[in-house]
């Protein structure tokens, strides 16, 4: 850079900083300046009062914009003089040049106008009444500027923030969840014969788009394996002949129904598993877990292309079809009244509990100003529930 552009940046840069520095010894008077005395100074017609009156009614904003005007002023500054400096030193003084420029800049800038203006609360502030609105003006303009937020980002935010606060509240709850309250009961399990072929199997996988089969002995009670899809894939790929499925599948991981879910996640993370077969405590069968059915316990339902569910809740003529496994509780909520959940979790049971019986498909039944009727029934298990007001 010539010493003609040099010059010019440091002219520059000069002119920035007395404004800077005016503005900050005018605002540090302005804001020591109570706003009766400046009411005073305009029934005395004095010159700016008017302004350093109307300053001081926006008294919480003062400051901010202020502060921002000064800022973009000194920054203004520090541009031509870091110009200058970096033209015209090297080596490791231009560290010690640029170190010395900032603190210069925050003593002529800042403290000694601060000091001076607090010496003379009033004065400056009506002398720089003109300066100081348009730095006003200015500070809030360029604040609305910053602060200017589209509104769906603001939408977005806040949709953002109640999925994180939902989260965090599934991860509370999920420390105190046992696994009979996410398992799959017994009745909605699929399972295969020990004495089935690995054929039936690939069956059974394509049918049912299971990857992991629990192989039962002597009844459901009796769960003598996990059979992997991935071990008939390995089977097929070497064209075996057909084996028996108890031959081919794992050894199945038993929980008891009462366990926490945040152990049982542990223990399968460690074990490399995936299902765990669930008992009671007369040890028969309850249900089975997934590794799956844990973790949306913590981040909501995981679909994949294979998941076909029907909707747990859907509305007709007024009424709704819900399915059995629906909680008590829930229901409760959707109709908008309090239903007791001490001998009954879902809505099955208390069908079953009202009916004292297995109902039949039509049968009705009155509970607390609801009528139960029972739109499917599968064997020994009430599948849909249509609940209406009576």
């Amino acid at each position: 850079m010539s010493d003609t552009g040099i010059i010019a940046g440091l002219t520059v840069a000069f002119l920035f900083v007395v404004l800077a520095a005016t503005l900050r010894a005018g605002g540090a008077s302005l804001v020591r300046t109570a706003r009766a005395d400046a009411l005073k100074a305009v029934a005395a017609d004095r010159k700016g009062a008017d302004k350093v009156a109307s300053l001081l009614e926006n008294r919480s904003q003062l400051q901010p914009a202020l502060g921002t005007t000064i800022t973009f002023l000194t920054v203004l500054a520090v541009i031509p003089l870091t110009w200058a400096i970096t033209d015209t030193v090297r080596g490791w003084a231009l560290g010690l040049a640029l170190l010395g420029m900032a603190a210069a800049l925050l003593i002529v800038v800042d403290v000694l106008p601060r000091r001076l203006g607090r010496m003379r609360p009033g004065g400056l502030a009506y002398r720089l009444a003109g300066a100081l609105t348009l730095a006003f003006w200015f500070g809030e303009f360029a604040g609305d500027l910053i602060a200017d937020v589209d509104d769906d980002e603001i939408e977005d935010q806040q949709a953002t923030d109640a999925k994180e606060r939902e989260l965090i509240l599934s991860v509370l709850e999920f420390t105190d969840t046992i696994v009979s309250e996410v398992m799959v009961p017994r009745t909605d399990m699929v399972t295969i014969p020990g004495e089935a072929s690995t054929d039936d199997a690939v069956d059974l996988v394509l049918e049912s788009g299971r990857s992991r089969i629990p192989v039962t002995g002597d009844g459901l009670d009796h769960v003598v394996g996990v059979l992997y899809s991935r071990d008939l894939l390995e089977l097929f790929d070497r064209e075996a002949a057909p084996l028996r499925t108890d031959q081919v599948c794992h050894e199945p991981y038993f929980v008891p129904e009462t366990k926490q879910i945040s152990e049982l996640l542990r223990e399968m993370q460690a074990n490399q598993l995936h299902m765990a077969i669930v008992v009671d405590e007369f040890g028969g069968t309850a249900g089975l877990v997934t590794i799956e059915d844990l973790v949306e316990e913590i981040v909501g339902e995981i679909a994949d292309e294979y998941d076909e569910e029907e909707p747990m809740v859907e509305e007709m003529e007024g009424d709704f079809i819900v399915d059995a496994r629906l909680g008590v509780d829930a229901l409760a909520a959707l109709v908008g009244t309090d239903l007791p959940s001490d001998n009954w979790d879902t809505v099955g049971g208390l069908v079953l509990e009202l009916a004292g019986r297995v109902p039949e498909e039509g049968e009705s039944f009155d509970h607390d100003g609801l009528k139960f009727t029972p739109t499917s029934v599968q064997g020994r298990r009430v599948a849909k529930v249509r609940v209406g007001r009576l």
